[in-house]
């Protein structure tokens, strides 16, 4: 854990959290002195993510393609922006939870980068169903960007919690590598999560936090149960997890 003497919040912790969970082109930084602290900064990561999101949707609406096929090129621009690499914990992360009851045959697994039929369904499933999701979101008259942003924002705070409550699995890779978070950073991911949210999607948020906490603590137990702890791997399906959520609870909301 780092130290309490610490800064909470530097301006660089944005570009370390935008490094670490995007695939946008950055000056470098000294991400790995930060890396802990900096978990303040992945919600507003997500903010840029679902705004980057909501201007191609935006545009291909602009443009008068149909729901359908707008749903589709921002469920694309929130996987290229991140590089997949969310998508990409999510399959290894269901691989390996679920293929061998060994734990370090389930750690192997995970670390493989070949994907298994566990991966390959939870990657249909989270494409069908977040698709499915835009799809209905992008029919409404409030816009993309409200809806967007504050699922890019929320979804991206399980990652911080699952970092501080659960040891690394194993003692290389990024769960390892990013040191566990002080409990004040968390706090503050969470806050700036939440209110980032209200202030975009009102009180649909409370829905919405109420079943992402849900769903973390779920992924979380599974995981400790399975391989002891947290990996990178297991940060990205939390992502997922709490993005798939999210667009349900708020599709589910507004319809």
């Amino acid at each position: 854990m780092t130290g309490s003497n610490e800064k909470l919040v530097e301006s660089s912790d944005v570009v370390t959290a935008l490094q670490l969970l995007t695939r946008l082109p950055l000056p470098a930084t000294d991400a790995p002195k930060r890396s802990a602290q900096a978990v303040w900064a992945y919600p507003v990561a997500g903010v840029v993510v679902g705004a980057l999101a909501a201007l191609v949707g935006t545009i291909g609406l602009w443009l008068g393609l149909n729901t359908a096929i707008v749903a589709a090129l921002t469920l694309l621009t929130f996987t290229v922006t991140t590089g997949a690499m969310h998508e990409d914990g999510l399959a290894d992360s269901a691989d390996g939870l679920w293929g061998d009851w060994d734990r370090a045959r389930r750690l192997e697994i995970m670390r493989d980068s070949r994907i298994g039929t566990y991966g390959v369904i939870a990657l249909v499933m989270s494409f069908i169903v977040r698709w499915a999701a835009l799809t209905a979101i992008v029919s409404w008259e409030i816009g993309l960007f409200a809806p967007l942003i504050a699922v890019g924002a929320v979804s991206r705070v399980p990652m911080a919690v699952l970092l501080a409550w659960l040891p690394a699995a194993r003692s290389d890779g990024l769960g390892a590598t990013v040191a566990r978070p002080e409990a004040r950073a968390v706090a503050l991911t969470i806050a700036i999560g939440v209110i980032a949210s209200l202030l975009f999607v009102g009180w649909a948020i409370v829905w919405i936090a109420f079943w992402i906490a849900l769903t973390t603590l779920a992924v979380g137990r599974i995981a400790r149960s399975k391989i002891g702890g947290q990996t990178g791997d297991i940060l990205g399906a939390s992502q997922q997890v709490a993005e798939i959520t999210a667009l349900c609870v708020l599709s589910a909301t507004f319809a």
